[in-house]
């Protein structure tokens, strides 16, 4: 009842108020972010949503295009500023996303939005993620973050979509707040952020071999 008829009327409530309460937030940082960045604060991608429909997710900025001699963009790691670290830290860089809840593409609650390029590198059942609208936070940013293995986010992601409900939103979203305050998580073991999903299914390939 709740995940069918309630969710996305709260969803769009409650990202609308947020917008309007948290403007002068995200005003400071748009401009703060074009000095720090050098430009445009925003960053756009294209991520699959619902369904795998692809839409264009918007974040502030965390790391600049610098690029190496052949024009190739440089590792996550050396572009990462300290500004976008603390933007990552306190996940403010994620603010921009409640203007995708409001637009229908996104939930406050759900499994985050990956890259369209992963698609391929599902199993059928991992497909099931897409199954709901992607969200601003999700059981596996409550539990772990970045420092969860891959196979352990997607484990999280389907038991949320399986069992999907207000109490267990509203604890998804405090567990959130907690990991945010005490900063847990916020990059993987020897990466800027979190290792790339087709390096991660192409290394278990190798030792499976």
């Amino acid at each position: 009842m709740y995940a069918k008829y309630f969710k996305r009327m709260l969803d769009f409530t409650l990202s609308f108020f947020a917008l309007v309460i948290l403007s002068p937030v995200l005003i400071v940082l748009t401009v703060v972010g074009f000095f720090a960045m050098g430009g445009n604060p925003f960053f756009t991608q294209e991520r699959p949503g619902k369904h795998e429909k692809v839409f264009k997710l918007i974040k502030f900025r965390s790391m600049n295009n610098k690029r190496d001699k052949h024009g190739k963009l440089l590792p996550d790691e050396k572009r990462l500023t300290a500004y976008g670290k603390w933007l990552r830290s306190t996940s403010l860089d994620e603010l921009p996303e409640l203007f995708n809840i409001l637009n229908g593409d996104m939930s406050i609650v759900g499994p985050r939005p990956l890259l369209v390029k992963y698609l391929p590198y599902y199993t059928k059942r991992q497909h099931h993620r897409h199954d709901v609208r992607p969200g601003l936070t999700g059981y596996a940013q409550a539990h772990g973050r970045n420092s969860s293995t891959w196979d352990e986010r997607f484990e999280y992601d389907l038991k949320y979509v399986k069992h999907i409900t207000f109490i267990g939103d509203v604890k998804i979203i405090i567990d959130t707040a907690k990991a945010v305050i005490k900063k847990e998580g916020i990059s993987a073991e020897g990466e800027a952020t979190m290792c790339d999903f087709v390096d991660y299914v192409n290394k278990k390939r190798e030792k499976s071999c």
